[in-house]
């Protein structure tokens, strides 16, 4: 299902990939010689070159010094999902295709090609604009923000439904909130089959957790005047 907006202000493609690669904590890594799937081992530079801590014995460091100049080709892939639990937890996929350097007890990927696998399709992105991008402000803390609105907060995204159009709402049994940038909030409706994202934007970018709290706030009372029943969810027993 594809995602409905209100106004087209959202993260660039560029500004999305980096985004990904900023707040994953895993990561595939594939080389003519090995695959690897690493948990907590990559770091970012602000230019977007990946840091790996591998040990000397793993199969990639292996590669890496076995491969003509020291420096294999690899495939690295990044998820990202959605922190809450809803169907299709998977929102987008980062491919980088490039080249590993050592530096020192660490290994350097610089991408030379660069691909965001999303629900949409697949978009290319011009490997100067992905160097060049920032992350969300958001990135690394939206999985935390998140899991707070759909665990602590359910009435007040209930009552954010309010600002969607009525025929979105036709047979949704469950609302969750399912992404947030400085930009928007991103709504899943999900129907006994299929399910629907509505992004709500907020009226101006949030650059920081308390900005973004604010924004919160004016949407919700925004919500509160609007003439609409609030979405009351039923179960699929009902």
């Amino acid at each position: 299902m594809g995602v409905r907006q209100a106004c087209t202000t959202a993260p660039t493609a560029a500004e999305r990939a980096r985004s990904v690669l900023a707040a994953a904590w895993s990561c595939a890594v594939t080389t003519d010689h090995c695959h690897e799937e690493l948990v907590g081992a990559h770091s970012v530079t602000t230019d977007g070159v990946v840091r790996l801590c591998v040990p000397e014995d793993s199969v990639l460091a292996s590669a890496a010094l076995c491969s003509p100049r020291g420096e294999p080709t690899a495939l690295m892939e990044f998820s990202d999902a959605a922190p809450v639990p809803v169907r299709d937890r998977i929102r987008a996929r980062l491919w980088l295709s490039g080249r590993f350097t050592r530096d020192g007890e660490h290994l350097l990927f610089q991408p030379a090609c660069a691909v965001l696998h999303a629900p949409s399709g697949h978009i290319g992105i011009d490997i100067d604009d992905f160097a060049r991008a920032a992350p969300d402000p958001l990135a690394t803390a939206e999985s935390r923000l998140l899991t707070h609105l759909a665990d602590a907060h359910a009435d007040a995204v209930e009552w954010l439904t309010r600002l969607v159009e009525p025929e979105s709402l036709s047979e949704v049994v469950r609302v969750q909130p399912f992404a947030l940038d400085r930009h928007g909030l991103t709504l899943r409706l999900e129907r006994l089959r299929g399910h629907e994202d509505v992004r709500l934007p907020f009226h101006r970018p949030a650059d920081d957790l308390a900005q973004v709290t604010e924004r919160m706030h004016i949407l919700l009372a925004s919500a509160r005047n609007v003439r609409r029943p609030t979405l009351r969810t039923v179960s699929p027993e009902e």
